[in-house]
């Protein structure tokens, strides 16, 4: 097998090292700033859906602040965003650069985006259930657990692969300017030394996370579609 590996892609025994090292700094990027991601616009979303007008926790000022902050968030280009977080980065966790440097950008880089996802899916739950949990005596909060994210496993599930893939396009961009990662590895022995087996490795490696990924996400839509 590892002939077979060396046959194709010469550039590989010399390099394996540096390569699963950057392997490792992609996939704690992914762990890091991608769970924590996960988590705040999981949380958003919801929020933006039961405090706008209509909402089961209707609050203007709240709606309209992050209402705006996502969108001028959102358009702000990923690598622009990542010097401008710098400071910021730097108060957190100690740096603005290196692995741990690029988690705040990779947060804030990708928040936004999902939250909006996360709001739409909630929106398209029944609202007939919502006004019968109310009925029902449950506190805004038991909504919340019971119905919205309950009943929206499948959507969350499904725009968590799609993000997942624009989170490591992002991860990618974060390594070729400092952070390390596939993205880095890439750039530097792909594009730079023109080692273009290095190229096709690294786009090898990406595509089975990605098809990992979306394979558990969709036996979790299959086992939670009703």
């Amino acid at each position: 097998m590892m002939e077979i590996i060396n046959t194709l892609m010469p550039n590989f025994e010399r390099l394996s090292e540096e390569f699963y090292e950057c392997l490792f700094q992609t996939i704690i990027m992914v762990l890091v700033s991608g769970t924590i991601a996960w988590i705040l616009g999981v949380a958003l979303g919801v929020t933006l859906v039961v405090t706008r007008a209509g909402g089961i926790m209707r609050n203007r000022l709240v709606f309209n602040t992050l209402d705006r902050c996502i969108d001028v968030i959102r358009s702000i280009p990923f690598i622009i965003l990542m010097v401008l977080l710098i400071p910021l980065s730097r108060f957190i966790v100690g740096t603005g650069s290196g692995l741990e440097g690029s988690f705040v950008a990779l947060v804030f880089g990708t928040v936004p985006f999902f939250s909006r996802q996360i709001e739409q899916v909630l929106s398209e739950v029944d609202g007939g259930l919502v006004e019968a949990a109310q009925s029902m005596g449950l506190s805004p909060w038991e909504i919340i657990f019971s119905v919205y994210l309950k009943e929206s496993i499948p959507g969350i599930t499904r725009v968590t692969m799609i993000t997942f893939v624009s989170f490591i396009g992002i991860t990618a961009i974060a390594g070729a300017i400092g952070a390390g990662g596939l993205g880095d590895f890439a750039i530097r022995y792909g594009y730079q030394m023109g080692y273009r087996d290095m190229i096709w490795l690294t786009v090898i490696v990406i595509l089975l996370m990605i098809s990992i990924f979306q394979f558990i996400g969709n036996y979790i839509i299959k086992k939670t579609s009703h």
